[in-house]
């Protein structure tokens, strides 16, 4: 390729990158954008009380742990019209906009925060499933997953013709969810349920407006030319602050679940490794990340001692160099969770029994067929034979077989192959040898069947 051609290449690939990933060509104009975002930034009237609604179901969705009630919630929520006005008017240097946007999210986080609070209040259920308590603990992924969804929403609502990426934002996102999680910490009275739920509400809404921030600068929409420039910075100071304090934590908090899911996986894999005895059993693990404490509760022979305690020197060697190892051996219960436990060699026990009795009712259908395939041929072996020296008198001494085909998959036909011996009183004729083959097939149901006159 020479140089001319290879310059050539690549402006047209640029070009077809260009055309591809362009996002202006089906782009609305500035004021129908303008109009569509500030339409939706109010919340008041029909607005609130399908917000109200919403945090109802979603509630309920918590409460009796249903994931598709809570994505019904979301589906309905109308949360991402003021945080999308948030990040559009500080995209546009519209103040004005910024506090409207504000002041509706203000009022619709207090009135979601209120709902979901009565609710839990007077429900019977205080228990925390573990649809609610996936939302106390925000991460660095949750960041991700707002900007991202941000961004999608966004440039949805910046095309020409409407889509249904809104709803999928809104899901993927999450908003009503941590804000009943939050209304459930407040009337429970579990504060770290509040507090971690209601900074995974705040990353998510930070994220989405400050996607819809980065893609009205990326159109270079039309912004209010009335704002002294000094302001315009300072306000893109106090954006740039408040991303940074909502990333902060959450990526603490993502290192730190990292480092635990680490520290399970090394703990889980040396107690599978090195914690196999014969005539007994690992019955319970309990790791405890903080404290780096391996409980191990066996049930069967009682190991020695000294067997015990070469496998906590052995921590080290796994990578496991902070961690403690504590092993309980049939009558020491301390600190088990004995209904846990319960549970688990019960579900151990119904696991194995439906195995064997899957296994046994396999073998019991593999006789039947046989006993049905042998009832067949006793039938064909004593009839057949009978019938066909009645229709056809020439031959006679006819027995009945079956024999294996291996040729037989590859012309479609049945493996097992009914064989006919017989003796011919006077030479048959290929049409006689036809007709005898084509009655076999049809009294046997046979597709498979080979004719031996001598």
């Amino acid at each position: 390729m020479t140089n001319v051609e290879e310059h050539r290449f690549w402006i047209n690939a640029k070009e077809l990158f260009r055309e591809r990933l362009s996002l202006t060509d089906d782009k609305a104009d500035d004021d129908v954008i303008d109009e569509r975002i500030r339409g939706d930034v109010s919340m008041k009237g029909a607005n609130l009380w399908i917000l109200m609604f919403a945090i109802l179901v979603a509630s309920i969705g918590l409460n009796v742990n249903s994931t598709a009630v809570i994505i019904g919630a979301m589906l309905i929520s109308p949360l991402m019209g003021p945080i999308m006005g948030i990040g559009y008017g500080a995209g546009i240097n519209d103040f004005s906009l910024i506090r409207s946007g504000f002041k509706n999210l203000a009022i619709a986080t207090l009135i979601a925060l209120l709902t979901s609070t009565l609710y839990f209040l007077i429900s019977p259920l205080d228990v925390a499933q573990s649809e609610l308590l996936s939302r106390t603990t925000p991460t660095v992924w949750d960041v991700m997953i707002g900007l991202f969804g941000g961004l999608a929403g966004i440039v949805a609502l910046t095309r020409k013709e409407k889509t249904n990426v809104i709803p999928g934002v809104a899901i993927a996102t999450a908003l009503m969810p941590p804000l009943c999680t939050a209304g459930f910490g407040l009337a429970t009275g579990h504060w770290s349920y509040f507090f971690g739920a209601f900074y995974l509400y705040t990353i998510n809404f930070v994220f989405i407006a400050v996607a819809s921030f980065m893609i009205v600068r990326v159109f270079d929409l039309s912004e209010k030319k009335y704002v002294d420039p000094a302001i315009a910075k300072k306000a893109q100071r106090y954006i740039a602050i408040v991303v940074i304090l909502t990333v902060l934590p959450s990526s603490y908090l993502a290192y730190q679940l990292v480092g635990n899911e680490v520290f399970k996986a090394k703990a889980n894999t040396f107690i599978n490794e090195n914690m196999r005895f014969k005539n007994t059993d690992v019955a319970q693990v309990k790791i405890d990340t903080k404290t780096h404490m391996i409980k191990v509760f066996l049930i069967g022979d009682h190991v020695p001692q000294e067997k015990l305690d070469q496998l906590s020197i052995g921590l080290t060697k796994s990578g496991l160099d902070n961690a403690k190892l504590k092993v309980y051996q049939n009558g020491e219960r301390e600190d088990v969770d004995v209904t846990t436990l319960k549970a688990d060699i019960i579900a151990d026990v119904y696991q194995n029994t439906k195995a064997d009795l899957e296994a046994k009712a396999k073998e019991v259908d593999k006789l039947k067929e046989q006993i049905r395939l042998l009832s067949g041929d006793r039938e064909y072996y004593t009839a057949v034979p009978k019938e066909l020296e009645t229709l056809f008198p020439k031959v006679n001494d006819v027995l009945l077989s079956r024999s294996f085909d291996p040729t037989a998959v590859d012309h479609n036909l049945s493996v097992n192959r009914l064989v006919l011996n017989a003796n011919a009183k006077k030479r048959l004729t290929e049409n006689e040898k036809r007709k005898i083959e084509t009655w076999l097939k049809m009294r046997t149901k046979s597709d498979n069947v080979k004719l031996i006159v001598r």
